[in-house]
């Protein structure tokens, strides 16, 4: 007869802990016709024209840049943005009048 011990070291060795809890709670735990929480979710497609990106401001710059969209959606503009601003400034960037200390 097997003690306790020696039954757990042989349940381990057979079950994968994260496969007996996927399997739990994808199908004992969840409500009836919800999907678990560990369903794969479709991949989207993602857009192509353009990407996400971080840039780091002074806050200076950032209220400024705010107060100008601001301005902007005042006079009627409704779509402005942080965004919009910046493309519509980088178009007016002349490179031979950019200081050397930028």
């Amino acid at each position: 007869m097997k003690h306790e011990g020696e039954f757990s070291e042989a349940a381990h060795a057979l079950l994968d802990r994260d496969e007996v809890e996927g399997v739990l709670s994808g199908a004992f735990y969840t409500p009836a016709g919800k999907p678990s929480a560990r369903a794969p979710k479709p991949a989207a497609e993602r857009p192509t024209h353009y990407k996400v990106i971080c840039i780091s401001m002074y806050t200076d710059d950032l209220e400024r840049l705010d107060e100008m969209v601001e301005a902007l959606k005042a006079r009627g503009l409704t779509k402005a943005s942080r965004s919009a601003l910046i493309r519509h400034a980088l178009e007016q960037v002349d490179l031979e009048k950019v200081p050397k200390g930028i």
